[in-house]
């Protein structure tokens, strides 16, 4: 038995939920295996070939998986589904012996891979829901609240925490929308045989009057799943691409979000805080630390998922012709560690939403330090509107600009509203009033509140839209 005193994935204990866990399961995976051979065998008890009982047999010992007895005969076989099939076929005495008929392994593997990735994406998509729910909640409570907005990681002009957050949201957004279209286009092998041509059910159908694309139809249907009209002997790898690349983009989303806290929460800036824990040790050295662990494991983990689509790119690519075997060990450590990835990153995002921690005296504190030179830009144009000439007062504004930067960092105060109500150049144009107005950036965010709002009911609005039509296809 595996325990820590021999190598385990940190994915087997460490990251990734029990569910997501137990999905990529080998358990899991030789259950789906059974089902793909008792829905063929279903199909074709329908044309004649197979009598009820054993497929009753075969139905009765169905969750009967029995490890070590397929790793047995793995040992002297090599083949692991071949195991797996001796393994049913010793359980189901009557309907062993119709087991896998005209079939090729990839009929079986690569079906039950199509019902496990779309399970997986089901179980991804729940948790980005739950993401997308929690970051909608924050969205509204900090809609209005102003905060200094960055550009280039300089104070640039003043925005929303819930506007900021709006970004983060409208990102997962996409991705949410991206996974729900990879869900439903999933599809399996179908059932074609050795180079897809589907030859040997041909062969084993003749006369039965059910051609090959109706017992694969029928099959299929008792799967409820849909398979790519043409293959070679396996689907197309590109499926497994186009999914990873939708995980890598989630991946994407999380890690500027956490990035973005982890700048956020440095002391300096200071606005925004991870949550941690009453007895959560920050460092084993400096007893005072406070580091955002949750946020930098995100970067970790998102910098990891974020280069898996390359090895699956590379592995369609390299699928010559109707089939080589170099894609089955790779999809054996890509596909699980993939969604294991996405899973532990959505479980750690919905962490850090659910505590988030605004420092609302930091974010004054920046906007009092920061944002009157914001104000520059609305107070040129009211100084021109007023009979102003432009490029002079550019060059005034800019001069209190530069002496007033100089002094915020020497660490005091911004001197910029004083200087300029004291310029009697700029209060030629500007009355005290109106110019205490302009400089009231606080209220220099535009329609963000709005927007951000309209983003928080888009969400919510998409999330209720899926959840109906799911609730109406069961």
């Amino acid at each position: 038995m595996f325990d820590h005193r021999t190598y385990l994935s940190p994915f087997t204990w460490r990251y990734g939920s029990l569910e997501m866990r137990r999905l990529w399961s080998e358990a899991h995976r030789r259950r789906l295996w059974r089902r793909v051979w008792i829905a063929l065998a279903r199909a074709q008890m329908a044309a004649g070939l197979v009598r009820p009982e054993q497929v009753a047999d075969l139905e009765a010992h169905a969750e009967a998986v029995d490890l070590e007895r397929a790793e047995a005969l793995e040992a002297e076989l090599g083949h692991d589904l071949m195991a797996e099939l001796l393994t049913f076929a010793e359980q189901a005495p009557q309907g062993g012996p119709i087991l896998h008929l005209g079939a090729t392994s990839a009929d079986i593997e690569d079906n039950a891979d199509a019902l496990r990735l779309r399970e997986a994406l089901g179980l991804i998509q729940a948790r980005l829901g739950e993401v997308l729910e929690t970051l909608a909640e924050a969205i509204e409570r900090w809609a209005g609240t102003p905060c200094m907005g960055w550009t280039h990681l300089q104070p640039a002009e003043p925005t929303t925490v819930g506007y900021r957050l709006a970004l983060y949201g409208q990102d997962l957004l996409m991705d949410w929308e991206e996974i729900a279209r990879c869900r439903a286009a999933v599809r399996g092998k179908g059932f074609k045989g050795a180079v897809g041509t589907g030859a040997a059910y041909a062969a084993l159908l003749a006369g039965t009057g059910v051609s090959p694309a109706q017992m694969e139809a029928q099959a299929l249907a008792s799967l409820g799943l849909e398979a790519f009209p043409v293959t070679g002997q396996i689907y197309p790898r590109k499926q497994d691409w186009r999914i990873l690349s939708a995980l890598a983009g989630l991946a994407l989303s999380l890690y500027k979000m956490a990035f973005d806290l982890r700048l956020l929460q440095s002391p300096p800036v200071g606005e925004w805080a991870e949550p941690f824990g009453a007895r959560q040790v920050g460092s084993s050295a400096m007893p005072f630390k406070r580091n955002p662990i949750l946020a930098e494991r995100i970067n970790a983990l998102a910098r990891y998922l974020g280069g898996l689509p390359q090895a699956a790119w590379e592995t369609a690519a390299h699928s010559l012709l109707e089939r080589t075997l170099d894609d089955s060990a790779i999809r054996r450590i890509l596909l699980p560690e993939a969604f294991l990835a996405a899973d532990e990153l959505l479980r750690l995002a919905l962490r850090v939403l659910r505590g988030l921690q605004i420092h609302e005296e930091a974010l004054r504190r920046n906007l009092e330090r920061y944002g009157p030179f914001a104000a520059l830009e609305p107070i040129l144009m009211a100084a021109v509107r007023a009979g102003a000439d432009r490029q002079a007062m550019h060059l005034r504004l800019r001069d209190h600009a530069m002496a007033a930067w100089a002094a915020v960092q020497a660490g005091e105060p911004n001197p910029l509203r004083a200087r300029l109500a004291a310029d009697p150049e700029v209060t030629r144009w500007l009355e005290p009033g109106a110019l205490e107005r302009l400089m009231d950036v606080g209220s220099y965010v535009g329609d963000a509140p709005e927007r951000a709002r309209a983003m928080a009911r888009r969400i919510r609005e998409a999330i209720a839209g899926t959840e109906r039509t799911a609730s109406e296809t069961e």
